[in-house]
């Protein structure tokens, strides 16, 4: 009881220096090397902490969850777990060295601690020490021997060796074997610093005497407490035969490449026997250890020559090296062991792997170069050359591969990107290895680029035209306009808004309005092409970005005339008493004498103002012919004494629209050769008038009126010599060309009823008696009458109408028609009230 206290109390002794001992080679290699280093016992309890590796990679606690630690590596992740909470890296899994490494000196775990915001790599190793958890194992018991009566004393006969899958000190070092008076143990140390029992035979050995001998063979490791394992020696004496076989080689190394082909011949094993017959025939096997046990199925050895061939494929990456025990026996029952070392030499028969970490789609298409867009990871199997890879970006010139540690890349932008031009990358990573010859693979990454409001609004012209006819109803659409954007989603929605509200004299959302999605313009009331001849906007289109961008065009609206205005007589006027006006002819007058011309005028423009005269509801006696273009009436024949004295002629003027308009206007004519054969045909109150009485008034009056004209005329030439010299596109001016001479002929060629687009009307009036002309010239311009039309502004050209060759004053049209029409009939009333008291003052005196 006291022993086993005593045990217990020198094992709890011995963990607590181990764990000491644990602690300070675990901070020695941290301080010593500066790397993220640990050493670890194998079978360490399950959730107990290596370290805070928080603290050692110096991150906060507290934002340790935050950078999103995690442990990247195909083997260390099953055995290792980092708490987020308090930044512990602890054990996650039963951890048995003899499992993960062998029995070779060196284990270690390794893994990469990845880490985010901003992205790291920490390459963290893992010593695992060895703890002596498994005993000494012979595989073979019991141990058969079988021993020559003849043998000698001092001869050496070897045993099985014990296996311990411990390193190390906590390995197989001792044997020892149960007090015998004819055996004893002797240990034999191989060049790699492996220990094999021999038996000694002391006493020779008689087996008439005793035929069998069983032995116990016990191996001790270099625990603390050591561990033990034990064999039985199982001695048979048999006759002589005093030779045991040999093999030429103590061992056999051999090097043979991963592709060897299957039943391949590996090595041949020779072993001799220098004694004869059975005792000299030998029997090649494998011996029974536990690699063997393991490789058995993958290599095979004839017994009879040695020949050691390939069962299955070979691979490099399971097993880069095998070690085979193998035995000859000959027929006497001696055996003898060798070892054979097989190196598999590593081929370039795998490509490299590319894994995508971390990616980052769909990113801006205004990030900044140098932009972290991806991290990938390059693994290659292979080893050496074959497993050193290079990696690279092919058919792009926008990103870039630059390498993070290790075998992690990072993908960043190299140059700006623009998503109306390219809106996705197909990114293709190369990797080639180093081999002979080069294996590569090939990864694909698509990244998609986010839209930036970085277009604004784009029309297709800086100016659009579009002609709308008069008279439209209200509401109706008279033109659509269209902007496009580059972006996509709700950077490309355009909305659509008249920037100027108000033009000159007007505010211009009176007339039109905007559909602000759709851009069609619409008529807020019915135009009329004598008060607005054109609208020029400024329509602005902006997008819903955020900012939001903007552009602008100008639309200009030409309004087209329509036939709405009714002919305006101005001479003779029509706004008496009612009373027709009367003119006298002479009795004596020659055949196209002018006796008087009717002036009339229209509102409308183009082939909708052009006139034309007619008499309505005369016989065919009658002497008297008007002309259709000026309205001159003149006499057709020479009067005769038949002829009555009154004639009574209704004068019609219409104009050219469609449908026509006209108006008419009644003259009373005179034939006579003085005023007193006329007089009693006219109102009574002129003739009770006394003449001579009221001759001398009516001079001065007439003085006056001429005087008054000649100012009136000298003020409004001095006016239209300054207009001239201030002419602007939207008001004309009074022509100092007072002879304008237009081919009549080219009258013919507006006969099909579409005249050019009008501007400005001119007005001419004859200077004297027998050139009383009176007519109107506009510009000619093609005016398609067709709505929601767009047309180039190039197609304004100038005509002129035909006139007879004569005189002229041109008047603008600006000037208020009703101003213009009192004006022509005060100057023409004038003439005739002249004209007829001088007459009259004749015929009385």
């Amino acid at each position: 009881m006291a022993e086993e206290k005593k045990h217990q109390a020198q094992k709890c002794w011995g963990i607590r220096w181990q764990v000491l001992f644990l602690f300070l080679l675990t901070w020695l290699c941290h301080l010593v090397t500066g790397q993220l280093q640990y050493s670890i016992f194998e079978e360490i309890r399950k959730d107990s902490v290596i370290t805070n590796i928080a603290k050692d990679i110096g991150i906060d606690v507290k934002e340790f969850s935050f950078r999103k630690p995690r442990i990247v590596s195909r083997v260390s992740e099953k055995y290792f777990a980092v708490n987020l909470e308090n930044g512990n890296l602890y054990v996650k899994d039963r951890i048995d060295r003899e499992t993960l490494c062998g029995a070779v000196d060196s284990c270690d775990l390794t893994f990469d601690l990845m880490i985010a915001n901003p992205l790291k790599v920490f390459n963290v190793r893992i010593e695992i020490l060895d703890v002596n958890d498994n005993p000494p194992i012979f595989f073979h018991d019991p141990v058969m021997l079988e021993i020559s009566e003849s043998s000698m004393a001092g001869v050496h006969f070897y045993l099985q060796h014990a296996e311990d899958p411990d390193s190390g000190s906590n390995s197989v070092q001792s044997y020892k074997l149960k007090d015998s008076q004819h055996f004893t143990l002797s240990e034999r140390t191989n060049g790699d610093g492996s220990k094999f029992p021999e038996l000694v035979l002391e006493k020779s050995l008689d087996r008439e005497a005793q035929s069998i001998y069983d032995l116990i063979l016990t191996a001790l490791d270099g625990g603390n407490p050591a561990k033990t394992g034990t064999a039985l020696i199982k001695i048979i004496v048999t006759d002589a035969n005093d030779n045991i076989p040999i093999f030429n080689e103590e061992v056999y190394k051999v090097s043979i490449s991963e592709h060897t082909p299957v039943n391949s011949t590996v090595v041949y094993v020779i072993a001799s026997d220098k004694d004869e017959g059975s005792n000299g025939q030998i029997t090649y096997s494998f011996s029974k250890t536990a690699g063997n046990s393991l490789y058995i199925g993958i290599f095979s050895i004839d017994p009879v020559n040695g020949e050691i061939k390939t069962k299955e494929s070979l691979d490099f990456e399971k097993a880069k090296t095998y070690e085979l025990s193998i035995q000859a026996k000959d027929g006497g029952g001696l055996v003898t062991h060798s070892r054979v070392l097989i190196e598999i030499i590593d081929e370039n028969d795998n490509a490299p792997e590319i894994s995508v970490m971390s990616i980052s789609t769909p990113i801006a298409e205004d990030s900044v170069v140098g932009t972290v867009i991806a991290i990938i990871e390059v693994h290659d199997q292979d080893s050496g050359e074959n497993g050193e890879v290079t990696c690279d970006i092919v058919e792009t010139e926008t990103f870039i591969l630059k390498m993070s540690s290790g075998s992690f890349y990072r993908i960043v932008t190299e140059s700006s990107m623009d998503r109306e031009k390219i809106a996705s990358y197909n990114i293709t990573i190369l990797a080639n290895d180093k081999g002979s010859p080069p294996l590569s693979n090939r990864k694909v990454i698509t990244l998609d680029i986010l839209d930036v409001n970085d277009n604004p609004p784009i029309f297709t012209k800086s100016t659009y035209v579009s002609y709308v006819p008069e008279n439209n109803l209200p509401g109706a659409s008279i033109y659509k306009i269209q902007a496009s954007d580059l972006d996509i989603g709700e950077n490309a929605k355009v909305r659509y808004s008249l920037n100027n509200t108000k033009a000159q004299y007007f505010s211009v959302s009176s007339f039109l309005s905007i559909n602000i999605e759709t851009g069609v313009l619409y008529a807020q009331r019915s135009f009329d092409y004598e008060q607005h001849k054109e609208f020029q906007v400024l329509i602005m289109a902006q997008d819903n970005g955020s900012p939001s961008l903007s552009s602008n065009t100008t639309l200009i609206i030409y309004i087209v005339d329509q036939n709405d205005n009714v002919p305006q007589i101005l001479y003779p006027s029509k706004e008496n008493d009612g009373s027709a006006l009367f003119e006298m002819v002479s009795l004596s007058s020659e055949k196209g004498t002018l006796i008087t011309k009717v002036v009339a005028m229209d509102a409308d423009s183009g082939h909708n103002a052009w006139l034309s005269y007619h008499f309505i509801q005369v016989s065919e006696l009658c002497p008297f012919s008007i002309n259709q273009q000026t309205g001159e009436i003149r006499t057709s024949r020479i009067f005769q004494e038949k002829d009555a004295l009154k004639h009574q002629i209704v004068v019609l003027v219409k104009d050219s629209g469609e449908p026509s308009l006209s108006t008419t206007v009644s003259l009373s004519l005179f034939i006579a050769n003085n005023m007193q054969q006329v007089l009693p045909k006219l109102s009574p109150k002129i003739i009770d008038e006394d003449p001579q009485s009221n001759l001398q008034m009516y001079l001065v009056i007439a003085l006056a009126v001429i005087s008054f004209l000649f100012l009136v005329t000298v003020v409004f030439a001095l006016i239209s010599k300054y207009k001239e010299s201030r002419t602007s596109p939207s008001f004309g001016s009074l022509s100092t060309n007072l002879y304008s001479h237009v081919d009549p002929r080219m009258l013919s060629k507006y006969n099909s009823g579409t005249l050019t687009l009008p501007h400005a009307y001119n007005v001419c009036v004859a200077l004297d008696s027998s050139e009383n002309d009176f007519t109107f010239l506009k510009p000619i311009q093609n005016v398609p009458v067709e709505n929601l039309i767009d047309a180039d502004e190039s197609a304004h050209g100038n005509d002129k109408e035909s006139v007879t060759s004569r005189s002229v004053i041109e008047v603008s049209a600006n000037i208020p028609l009703y101003t213009l029409k009192h004006f022509i009939q005060f100057v023409l009333h004038g003439f005739q009230f002249l004209r007829f008291w001088s007459n009259l003052s004749e015929s009385l005196v």
